[in-house]
């Protein structure tokens, strides 16, 4: 057992899983890149594309959930009672950061909800949501990677 940096005893965290979870949250997001334009008129000429995208930021949201939800386990000794709450958990742990956490589970709903509910009334809105997750969890890879790292007492 190592001591947090908030000095509550912690369990090991599961390095090799987190590791794991992080190469598909890269491909994941360079699926969102491989995907070209998404403006309105590629969105309406090709309905499935709208459908993969929510359905990579639903994998993403939930990689990431279950990410922080481990590591609330092992370092605040409980799990978060939301997918949402999960970020705002690996915050307290100090795996990311207050701005990072609330990029990710935005007060509207998580990215893929987002999309969802925009694709047949907003389309135009759903490039700004997808680079904002693009750009949200190349980050939180950034920052889970830098604290797997500067912690030597994990698994």
């Amino acid at each position: 057992m190592t001591t947090s940096s908030a000095g509550a005893a912690q369990l090991p965290v599961d390095r090799a899983s987190i590791e794991h979870r992080l190469i598909t949250v890269r491909k994941s997001v360079g699926q969102l890149d491989g995907l070209g334009a998404l403006d309105s008129a590629r969105l309406a000429a090709d309905p499935g594309a709208g459908l993969v995208i929510e359905r990579i930021l639903a994998l993403l949201y939930d990689l990431a959930a279950a990410v922080n939800r481990e590591v609330s386990t092992a370092v605040l000794g409980g799990q978060p009672t939301s997918p949402a709450a999960s970020f705002g958990a690996a915050e307290k742990a100090g795996m990311i950061d207050a701005e990072l956490a609330g990029a990710l589970a935005p007060a509207d709903g998580p990215h893929h909800v987002l999309v969802q509910l925009c694709l047949d009334t907003e389309p135009e809105q759903v490039p700004a949501i997808v680079d904002a997750a693009r750009s949200g969890y190349r980050e939180y890879v950034r920052q889970v990677t830098d604290w797997i790292t500067a912690d030597p007492g994990q698994d």
